[in-house]
């Protein structure tokens, strides 16, 4: 089974209204189901990240369905509005169900 690791970066102190950015990166070997085992042939079965999802204070925020193309140990970055200090839940889910989970806190300021 193919380990699945996660690192999450996020400001730990944004403005009310702000549009931040937050970086991800999962380790993970990413395998298409294309190629084949060099030594008896047979097809290596596909193992990807299929899903990753972020959620603030609760509420879905983010979420994408990712496919064979995407790169082993995919980085993403994406934007957030701030409205109130919470948390930030983040989720990535392999085809065998393996789910990697961080989280992150995040301060609001007036």
């Amino acid at each position: 089974m193919a380990k699945l690791k996660a690192r999450v970066k996020v400001p730990k102190k944004v403005k009310k209204g702000e549009v931040f950015q937050i970086k991800t990166l999962a380790s993970h070997k990413m395998e298409t189901g294309q190629r084949k085992d060099k030594k008896t042939g047979k097809k290596i079965s596909r193992m990807i990240i299929n899903k990753f999802t972020c959620t603030y204070n609760g509420e879905q925020v983010f979420a994408s369905d990712w496919h064979p193309a995407v790169s082993a140990n995919p980085y993403m970055a994406f934007y957030v509005k701030a409205q109130e200090s919470g948390m930030l839940e983040f989720s990535w889910t392999d085809d065998k169900g393996q789910v990697a989970k961080k989280s992150a806190k995040l301060t609001v300021t007036g």
